[in-house]
């Protein structure tokens, strides 16, 4: 049969774009028990499961030149990259680089497609690779589980139910604190966990709600996580064109499809023999023969599952695979498109601008703002003060004195409350409250605007500039 008739008897199925193959039509949720994968795909992604989740997992305690591999710490704004620390002073090099992160993610979906979901994402690392292989020892395969739910609540069900969502919980527990690990640091994580849990109890709490938040997401959102929560599932729709690749059936070898009967000529049929195995085995319950479905995360034990079955009837492998739409129609994959050429150029110039931001960036910083409620103050000497709170940072692996110096305006004087000297640890921030005073007779206008040197063993190391209020002149 031709190439242009098999195009003509391939249709889509309008039904799946109308709804998810999880809810019913009545908006009930579709428990969905996936068969147990295996293949060469899936002995692959086991292989690269246990790498990246033993970096992720590994990654608190990972030290480059004494700070964190990766921190996110948001509550005291510290941040850490590959050894890295950036600090608020730091915003605009952070955004250059989660704004080249999303770009890298868009080019590399334009190219591959969700390879991210099916294979590195941690929700499906967590989901597929460590919480579905526990309910597969304990639970059964499919058919077990299909059987143990409708099971009445006898002996064996709450034995299997009480141990499999205890092993759950506990690994949610890790997985709670590992998280937490990654947002305020794994000595923090060690001191709250040592401590009775009034000793901090915010930290606490957020431990038990982290761990409590993965436990309901791999114990029962599960797969809905991904096709109903994840914004990027969504874009998929408008990232994906016809040259990406995807997991795809290839309608033009397997359509018209059939039923496969003992002794049968199929000269009139495709490969495809209808067995619904790589329906069976997807963990989102959706038909991978409809065509690419946002449900769709790219984990490819649809394609084992064919592969097994063309391998037992006699056929070539490969009815599912990954590829593009341009491949299968026209036999010959393109990569480097004329949208593939503009987002790298994109993504390459960002990455210039942050090494760039990042090389040339000071290594001892100061942010100097006046105090909040006040304009300024009138001595009895006959002087103007104003009053500022100062912000440090230090990110040099040394620690530093620092002195701070008006060096535009003679007349001016600066002391700090408190201590005299600025001490200032490595890669810590400070803060600290400082008097600049001028003479009321040297002040020409209302505003003046002071030159601040920031000074370490001598030299200038920062140049700050801020305003100083004074009386109206007339």
């Amino acid at each position: 049969m031709d190439q242009d008739k098999l195009k003509d008897l391939y249709h889509y199925d309008e039904q799946f774009r109308d709804s998810i193959a999880t809810v019913d039509e009545k908006g009930k949720r579709i428990w969905v028990y996936p068969k147990k994968p295996k293949g060469r795909y899936h002995n692959k992604r086991v292989i690269v499961s246990v790498v990246l989740l033993a970096i992720l997992f590994a990654g608190p305690f990972i030290k480059i030149g004494g700070e964190p591999f990766l921190l996110l710490n948001i509550f005291e704004r510290k941040f850490s990259i590959l050894g890295m620390v950036f600090w608020p002073q730091d915003f605009f090099i952070l955004a250059l680089i989660a704004i080249s992160f999303f770009v890298f993610i868009i080019l590399f979906t334009v190219v591959f497609g969700r390879v991210w979901c099916g294979w590195a994402c941690p929700q499906t690392l967590f989901m597929e690779m460590v919480f579905r292989k526990i309910e597969y020892w304990i639970d059964g395969d499919a058919g077990a589980q299909r059987k143990l739910a409708k099971m009445p609540w006898n002996a064996e069900k709450i034995r299997k139910r009480v141990l499999k969502h205890s092993v759950f919980a506990l690994i949610a527990i890790l997985i709670g604190h590992t998280a937490m690990a990654y947002l305020i640091g794994i000595e923090q994580v060690k001191e709250i966990v040592s401590q009775p849990p009034t000793e901090n109890l915010a930290g606490f709490i957020g431990l038990v709600a982290f761990s409590g938040v993965f436990y309901a997401v791999f114990a029962f959102l599960r797969e809905q996580a991904c096709v109903a929560i994840c914004p990027y599932g969504r874009l998929q729709g408008v990232l994906l064109v016809k040259d990406s690749m995807a997991v795809m059936y290839d309608w033009l070898r397997g359509e018209p499809r059939g039923r496969m009967k003992r002794n049968e000529e199929r000269s009139d049929k495709g490969d495809c023999i209808d067995c619904k195995m790589c329906v069976h085995v997807c963990p989102t319950g959706i038909d991978i023969r409809n065509g690419t479905q946002l449900e769709c995360v790219n984990c490819t034990a649809c394609i084992d599952a064919c592969d097994d079955v063309m391998l037992k009837i006699g056929k070539d492998t490969g009815l599912i695979r990954p590829t593009s739409h341009t491949a299968i129609e026209e036999g010959h994959q393109r990569i480097f498109t004329p949208r593939v050429a503009g987002y790298s150029g994109v993504l390459a110039l960002l990455l210039a601008l942050v090494i760039v931001f990042v090389s040339g960036r000071a290594d001892v910083e100061a942010t100097m703002l006046r105090m909040p409620g006040l304009i300024f103050q009138k001595l009895d000497d006959g002087q103007i003060q104003n009053i500022y709170n100062v912000q440090f940072v230090n990110k040099t692996a040394e620690d530093l004195t620092l002195e701070i110096r008006v060096s535009n305006f003679p007349e001016a004087t600066i002391e700090k409350v408190g201590e005299g000297a600025i001490l200032l640890d490595a890669k810590s921030k400070s803060d600290g409250v400082y008097i600049i005073k001028i003479p009321e007779d040297a002040l020409e206008e209302r505003k003046t605007q002071l030159r601040l040197e920031l000074i370490s063993n001598g030299e200038v190391i920062d140049v700050i500039k801020t305003n100083f209020l004074g009386p109206i002149k007339f």
